[in-house]
């Protein structure tokens, strides 16, 4: 596994690849036919797609700290969901991609959630020999949207089962939980900003120097074939606050010429929109090693 990375003004980006898995592609395109969606990410004998779950990590040479933007699944699954979601973390790991930048989990100071849904915060803490829950980033300060925690400690039935107790409960007992507000700045050049259609309080961490500009789109976008407006995935709470909301980032990203870094696309990790006759489409696609 090669790992792409590099520096925008203060800075330091490197992709983080935490494992790879499946969704039903219906439940991902929504009320899109799959003779549509299957022209883009083609699904196996039992619907599902392809997708993976790549985060962002971030040294600031302006502040020191270290962040990491989500952390995947984890390996807190047992056999019956890993063969549910085909997770596979053989080659695709957190220790992996870690090792492979010459980072250790002791050196993240900040952890940025998208949204705590399980693929984006597994994993936070795992299990050691005796069946304890442990905190895999010890020195790490959590990070969530005030509005996406309510959530998340009092989900809907609909969501219910994205939001697992042992993702949930060690964040909520870690004393290292930091709400914040809707676009929140972490730091001048790293902000995010929220959106509520997935889910409420969804945060997309938007990095900017000079004229470039990196947005983690987490589901907002999970993968370039969602670009198209009416694209939206079934697992929305609100799909047509969803639609509202990836028009006015798409029109911004397409003027300004966002880079947009992809959590779940198992093949394009940057892409870059332009807009025609009100459309939206990928004009180019690329890893941080060709920014």
């Amino acid at each position: 596994m090669s790992l792409s990375k590099t520096t925008i003004g203060p800075f330091e980006l490197y992709t983080i690849e935490t494992g790879d898995f499946r969704l039903d592609g219906g439940a991902m395109f929504g009320v899109v036919p799959k003779t549509l969606w299957e022209r883009g990410i083609p699904a196996d004998d039992k619907n599902r797609i392809p997708m993976t779950m790549r985060c962002l990590l971030i040294r600031s040479t302006n502040t020191g700290k270290v962040y990491l933007i989500d952390n995947g699944a984890g390996t807190k699954f047992d056999d019956k969901m890993t063969n549910i979601y085909q997770l596979d973390q053989t080659k695709k790991n957190l220790e992996n991609s870690f090792n492979e930048h010459g980072f250790s989990f002791d050196d993240v100071t900040d952890i940025i959630f998208t949204h705590l849904h399980f693929d984006h915060c597994g994993g936070t803490s795992f299990y050691d020999e005796e069946h304890e829950l442990q905190h895999t980033f010890p020195n790490a300060t959590y990070h969530v949207v005030d509005s996406h925690w309510k959530t998340a400690t009092d989900p809907n039935a609909r969501e219910r089962a994205s939001f697992l107790p042992e993702n949930i409960n060690p964040i909520k007992d870690s004393g290292r939980l930091n709400l914040v507000n809707d676009s929140h700045e972490y730091e001048p050049g790293l902000n995010a900003i929220t959106v509520n259609g997935h889910t409420k309080g969804q945060q997309l961490p938007k990095i900017t120097h000079g004229d470039t500009t990196i947005v983690f789109v987490a589901d907002l976008l999970p993968t370039h074939v969602h670009v198209p407006l009416p694209w939206v995935m079934g697992y929305d709470m609100y799909p047509a606050q969803t639609l509202n909301e990836k028009k006015e980032f798409l029109q911004k990203a397409a003027s300004e010429q966002w880079d947009l870094f992809l959590e779940h696309d198992a093949e394009q990790e940057i892409i870059r929109i332009e807009e025609e006759n009100g459309r939206f489409k990928v004009s180019d696609h690329f890893t941080l090693n060709e920014l």
